[in-house]
């Protein structure tokens, strides 16, 4: 057991994590698993070391749905008898992880973050498992999420609520918030996330992190999102440092090929292509972006261009009717989780313990379904015209979020729907378009606010143009070293 580090700042903000000099020390993921490979670091000192992070860290933070750490040791010693495959070592074999609480995983409960749902351990590794844990990836449990990760905090019902380590008084973001503070904490190198309207790049831009969702196409879905009308929902990880999402992209490709995008394959860590890119700087929904977010998003611009990049300040390059269509669509999927929870989430679901925000978009669709056909035709059209929008450019830069993290609270999971709407809304303007198109995007830890906490931009390219987006973020991550908490 070791005591987690906790600071307080000249802005009197607390931090607290567990970086120290263990077996996993400050390594990212890629250094571990390098380690593991030649032998100087066994998988259960990585393992052990993990755990107690957690342990230091957990009372503070509140990131775990489920631990599993007796497993994880176990599958930690048994290392040497089952990491070899048919293709061998998988590239992130042994390396400390876990899963969010929305994928299933045999042995752990999923419950979806929602207590209408039976915390019953899964028989077998659904789709998604299956897939991450062929990375070589080894789970210690499940993060939290909020209800079904339709809000962009992690706060449960009854005050449950995960923190984050960069200032305990304020949200992780999500809903992939749980994953976001452990892997940002120091307590994991990487640990799984998924992405719907943002929720790997809102709680990375949020904790200092590098969040990349992939093009639609890359990975298996979830019984209870493969079937979805428009798929919105991309499978990924949140880490400390791009090329720790490269190598797991390597790693995840190398077991399963991509087969409706082209394969992102070798990404070049300083490629010899200048790109164009055009920078947006406010919205079309919610809120002006304020002017902490403005800062940071035209220092990264800046870069890009000292880079040799050209940056243009554009129009967002969305139609003026998305913000609502795509609000309808999300009640959409919540009515459909109220009305048919039995038969997605198992027979154990109890619709009396839905929350009041998954109440609030049921009722909102019932209201409005009459307008479902007019929605889901305007969005399949952006989908089809997205890369058109993006004209003569390679990539739009813009914020992650219009304004800097809220406090816990904020987005309260027992907060009247209305206000919980207004305020979700009026915060998430940026990251929805791209799930709707199916087209990649990466959050980048290029900045702070005054205070200390990390702001985040976001990168976006064409559908299937993912290798672009990792290799102009390697290259800034080379030439502008990202924060680190322990700093």
């Amino acid at each position: 057991m070791i005591d987690a580090t906790v600071s307080a700042s000249g802005n009197d903000t607390c931090r607290v994590h567990a970086f120290h000099d263990d077996a996993l020390g400050y390594d990212d993921a890629t250094a571990v698993a390098e380690r593991i490979r030649t032998g100087e670091l066994h998988p259960v000192e990585a393992m052990q070391a993990a755990i107690d992070r957690i342990d230091s860290v957990e009372p503070a933070l509140g990131t775990l749905a489920f631990s599993d750490v007796g497993r994880a040791l176990q599958r930690a010693r048994a290392f040497g008898e089952h990491a070899r495959g048919p293709e061998g070592i998988p590239r992130l074999a042994g390396v400390p992880s876990a899963f969010k609480d929305n994928v299933a995983a045999a042995g752990m409960p999923t419950t979806m973050g929602s207590d209408a749902v039976r915390a019953s351990p899964a028989d077998s590794d659904g789709p998604v498992v299956r897939e991450l844990s062929a990375t070589g990836v080894i789970p210690v449990g499940m993060t939290t999420t909020p209800p079904f990760g339709w809000t962009a905090a992690t706060e449960r019902q009854g005050g449950r609520v995960t923190r984050n380590p960069w200032d305990v008084r304020r949200t992780p973001g999500g809903s992939s918030g749980g994953s976001a503070a452990l892997v940002a904490a120091g307590a994991l190198p990487i640990a799984h996330a998924n992405d719907g309207g943002g929720s790997v790049r809102i709680p990375a831009a949020a904790t200092g992190l590098v969040g990349f969702k992939p093009s639609q196409g890359r990975h298996s879905h979830e019984p209870y999102s493969k079937n979805m009308p428009i798929p919105i929902v991309s499978q990924s990880v949140v880490t400390r440092s791009v090329r720790d999402t490269v190598s797991f992209w390597a790693a995840f490709e190398s077991r399963r090929p991509a087969t409706k995008v082209a394969p992102m394959g070798q990404i070049a860590p300083a490629p010899d292509r200048r790109l164009r890119i055009g920078m947006v700087e406010q919205s079309p929904a919610g809120g002006p972006t304020d002017a902490a977010t403005l800062t940071v998003l035209r220092l990264a611009a800046q870069r890009l261009e000292e880079l040799g990049h050209r940056v243009d300040l554009i129009e967002a390059p969305v139609p003026s009717t998305f913000e609502n269509d795509f609000k309808a669509y999300w009640s959409l999927l919540a009515l459909a989780t109220s009305t048919q929870g039995a038969s997605l989430f198992g027979e154990g679901f109890d619709r009396a313990e839905l929350d009041a925000f998954t109440v609030g978009l049921a009722a909102q669709a019932l209201r409005r379904l009459h307008r479902i056909p007019g929605v889901l035709l305007r969005l399949n059209r952006m989908r089809r015209r997205h890369d058109a929008m993006f004209g003569d450019r390679d990539l739009i830069l813009n914020p992650v979020v219009n304004h800097e993290t809220p406090e816990v609270g904020y987005l309260d999971a027992d907060q009247d729907f209305d206000q919980h709407m207004e305020r979700v809304a009026n915060w998430v303007t940026f990251t929805p378009a791209q799930n709707v198109a199916g087209s990649p995007a990466i959050s980048l830890p290029a900045g702070a606010a005054p205070d200390g906490m990390p702001i985040g931009v976001q990168l976006s390219a064409r559908i299937g143009h993912d290798r672009t987006l990792l290799e102009i973020a390697s290259e800034y991550e080379a030439a502008f070293p990202f924060a680190r908490i322990w700093e």
